[in-house]
C-alpha cells in the first residue's frame, strides 16, 4: 500500500534542502534574509512543490528536473501568503502556528519580503542550466507558464476577484471561476510544469490539466469547510474570517454537508483523470484524497 505521509515527508525535506540553499546562497540584508527565511521555512504541507515533482514521476521522469520549479512555486505561493495576511488584504494574525511576518517584523517589511521572495523565484527560473536551444526554450516556456498563473490572469485575478466580493454573495459559477485563478492557477502550473519538464506527451499534459482543475478546485472547498468547522490549534490559524469578512464561501452557498459532497465530486473527477496512468500516479491519487481529508 503506498505510504502518503512517508512519501510527503520525503518530498517535503528535498524542496525545503533546496529552499534552505537558494537562501543561503542569496543572502544581502539581514532583516529580509530573516523575514524571507520566516515564512519560507516556517513549515507547511508543500502541497504545490509537491505536486509538480509527482507529476514529472508520473509521466515516467525524473523528480530533480523539475525541482527548481518546484521550489520556485513554493516561493510564489509563500509570497502570496505574506501579502494576503496583510491588514490591508485579510489581516491575519496568525499562520502555520506563528505570527504572521507583518505581525512578527512590520508591514513594510512583510511587503518588501513578499516582493523578494517573487523575485527570487524567478531568479532561480532564469539562472538554471542549459546547453542547447531547446533546453533554453523549455525553460522559457515553464517561466511563462508559472508567470501567468501568478499573475493578473491567475493567482492576482482571483485575489482581486476575493476582495471585490466582500460584503456580497456571489453564486456558484462565480466562485469557482474566482477559485479557479485564486487557488487553482499555481496547482494547475504545478503540475504543468512537472509534467513538461518530464517530457510529458499532449494526451498526457491534457489528463494532468483535468486532474489539476478538480483538485484545485476541491482545495479550496476543504480550505471554506475548515474555515468553518477547523481546530485552530491544529491548523495554525484562526477560524470563521470568512463570515467575518463577509466572503462567499462553498459553505456559505451551500452548507457544510453539500460542500463536503461537493468536495468529494471533484475528487473523484480528479482520480478519472488519472485512469490512464499506472502506477506512478499513486502519489497523485493518494494527494487527491489527503487534500480534502486535511484537518489543515
Amino acid at each position: 500500500m503506498f505510504d502518503l505521509k512517508l512519501y510527503l515527508n520525503e518530498k517535503s525535506q528535498i524542496v525545503n534542502e533546496a529552499l534552505a540553499d537558494i537562501l543561503q546562497n542569496n543572502q544581502q540584508d539581514e532583516i529580509i534574509d530573516e523575514a524571507m527565511r520566516y515564512s519560507l521555512m516556517a513549515g507547511g504541507k508543500r502541497i504545490r512543490p509537491v505536486l509538480c515533482l509527482a507529476a514529472a514521476e508520473t509521466v515516467g521522469g525524473n523528480p530533480a528536473d523539475a525541482l527548481t520549479a518546484a521550489c520556485a512555486m513554493e516561493m510564489i505561493h509563500t509570497y502570496s501568503l505574506i501579502h494576503d495576511d496583510l491588514p490591508a488584504m485579510d489581516n491575519d494574525e496568525l499562520r502555520r502556528g506563528k505570527p504572521t511576518c507583518h505581525i512578527a517584523f512590520d508591514e513594510a517589511t512583510a511587503v518588501l519580503a513578499g516582493d523578494a521572495l517573487l523575485t527570487l523565484a524567478f531568479e532561480v527560473l532564469a539562472s538554471v542550466p542549459v546547453n542547447s536551444s531547446t533546453r533554453a526554450a523549455e525553460w522559457l516556456q515553464i517561466t511563462r507558464i508559472i508567470a501567468v498563473a501568478a499573475g493578473s490572469r491567475g493567482m492576482i485575478q482571483g485575489q482581486m476577484l476575493d476582495m471585490a466580493a466582500e460584503g456580497r454573495r456571489l453564486n456558484l459559477a462565480e466562485l469557482e471561476a474566482m477559485h479557479t485563478l485564486k487557488t487553482g492557477a499555481l496547482i494547475e502550473a504545478s503540475l504543468h510544469c512537472g509534467a513538461l519538464l518530464a517530457r510529458a506527451s499532449r494526451a498526457q499534459l491534457a489528463h494532468l490539466k483535468s486532474y489539476a482543475r478538480n483538485i484545485g478546485l476541491a482545495f479550496q472547498v476543504a480550505d471554506d469547510i475548515l474555515n468553518v468547522a477547523g481546530n485552530p490549534e491544529m491548523m495554525g490559524k484562526a477560524v470563521g474570517t470568512d463570515r467575518l469578512n463577509q466572503k462567499s464561501t462553498y459553505p456559505a452557498l451551500l452548507g457544510l454537508d453539500a460542500s463536503r459532497q461537493f468536495a468529494r465530486k471533484l475528487t473523484h473527477r480528479a482520480l478519472q483523470a488519472l485512469e490512464t496512468f499506472d502506477s506512478k500516479a499513486e502519489p497523485l491519487r493518494a494527494l487527491a484524497t489527503y487534500i480534502i481529508e486535511r484537518k489543515r
